[in-house]
């Protein structure tokens, strides 16, 4: 079992930056892949950023160069730094772990961009 805490949302203006951290209480070192997905209200819920245990990453077209995924495994945490918010960024966002067959999620932290 793992459990994931997120946290650093808030509301920021447009322009404006966040970082989204996710601890986790296993050592992340195990865990094959970590991600964001968010979910704005009405929408499904999407794939932001993706980074593996040997550390490649990967992001969905509308985030690239603006948002940064990282994991300090010395930390057991992981972070989204997101610059250059825009209001299409509002969102609760979610930590998300992948290892073995089995998947687990934060339990979300919101993220509002005011224009």
């Amino acid at each position: 079992q793992v459990h994931l805490v997120d946290s650093g949302g808030g509301l920021v203006q447009a322009g404006g930056s966040l970082r989204l951290s996710c601890a986790a209480s296993i050592s992340i070192r195990s865990i094959n892949v970590m991600g964001w997905y968010r979910q704005a209200p009405g929408k499904q819920r999407e794939l932001v950023a993706s980074i593996t245990s040997l550390g490649s990453t990967s992001y969905v077209d509308s985030v690239k160069g603006r948002f940064t995924i990282s994991r300090d495994n010395a930390k057991n945490t992981m972070y989204l730094q997101m610059n250059s918010l825009s209001p299409e960024d509002t969102a609760v966002y979610y930590c998300n772990a992948k290892l073995l067959v089995q998947q687990y999620w934060g339990q979300g932290t919101q993220v509002t961009v005011s224009s």
